[in-house]
């Protein structure tokens, strides 16, 4: 079984037991949350598909960790005028592990 969720944006393809990053939620660590809207729900042969979100499908998970993705490095250059700019960004995100979904 799994299922299509949408959190913050994004769309997260899930299972029960999986570890996904999400952007980050205000949560405390070891909390469990409920997770977005719920797009798709499939177990085995039959298929639920929402328009836009499947009524009564929740998806719960526990908050894992916080942190902040690798740097990601924005240069910025023109040329012969002398001028360079080189700035960074660490993104904030949310680990959080799948434990129950209900359709």
């Amino acid at each position: 079984m799994f299922t299509i969720i949408e959190q913050a944006g994004f769309q997260y393809k899930v299972a029960e037991g999986d570890t996904i990053r999400v952007p980050r939620m205000q949560a405390e660590q070891g909390s469990e949350v409920t997770l977005g809207k719920v797009l798709m729900v499939c177990n085995g042969d039959q298929t639920k598909i929402g328009s836009p979100a499947v009524d009564g499908a929740v998806v719960k998970a526990k908050v894992l960790e916080h942190g902040k993705a690798d740097k990601v490095l924005i240069m910025k250059k023109k040329r012969r005028k002398d001028y360079k700019v080189r700035r960074g960004h660490r993104q904030t995100f949310t680990k959080v592990q799948i434990t129950s979904i209900a359709a």
